[in-house]
């Protein structure tokens, strides 16, 4: 099995490149950033990747944000997460349409590498290994769920301004983003908000409304 690790902890990482070794599997790369990560990813086209969720620059969540892009670019390679917390939004858009070949373990619940190995065994084999904490939270936010949630930053920032009434043209002026990335923005909103085209409802004030229902306490 060859593997590439993504963990800006020296420590960490490089214990874990020894216990994967230890138990038989070759780790192609051990990378200390998300953006070094991804171009190994690309280059070696491994068969498990294991990323840490907060990572360099900003150690928000660069780490999750770049493993939903190899989900997305290289479906063939697994993917498991290895965080101390458990970010919900990525999370489920990790799951999301695929649940195979997919795992989310907490650092500080891994209590047996053995069981760590066999996890990692079983989401290069196509299978799911979450940890019951994280299975827990995302069963809370589904029961809690806000529509909202499931856009970026970027898009709550466009929809906040489609609330106050600005045409694309001033949204993009006042983010200093061009007019086709808002336009972009503002087609993502509706896709993330279920509002397909209709001829009968307008989407961009249904947004705003919803925004209006969720979004003004942001």
């Amino acid at each position: 099995m060859r593997v590439i690790l993504a963990e800006d902890s020296v420590l960490l990482r490089d214990g874990l490149v020894r216990l994967l070794q230890a138990a038989g599997m070759e780790v192609v790369d051990a990378c200390p950033d998300a953006e070094t990560f991804l171009a190994s990813v690309r280059e070696h086209r491994p068969d498990l990747v294991v990323v840490d969720v907060r990572m360099p620059p900003s150690f928000t969540s660069e780490g999750i944000e770049t493993a939903l892009e190899v989900r997305s670019e290289l479906p063939e390679v697994a993917v498991l997460v290895l965080s101390q917390y458990v970010e919900e939004r990525y999370a489920t858009e990790l799951l999301a349409g695929r649940a195979k070949g997919v795992g989310y373990l907490l650092k500080d619940r891994v209590a047996d590498t053995g069981d760590f190995i066999e996890a990692l065994r079983t989401v290069a084999s196509g299978g799911t290994a979450l940890d019951p904490e994280v299975v827990s939270q995302l069963m809370s936010r589904a029961r809690n769920a806000d529509p909202l949630a499931r856009l970026t930053p970027r898009e709550l920032d466009v929809l906040r301004l489609m609330a106050q009434g600005r045409s694309n043209q001033a949204i993009s002026k006042e983010l200093y983003i061009g007019e086709g990335a808002v336009e972009k923005n503002v087609s993502s909103i509706f896709s993330k908000l279920d509002l397909a085209p209709t001829t009968v409802d307008h989407r961009r004030v249904l947004a705003v409304l919803q925004w209006m229902e969720h979004g003004e306490s942001r």
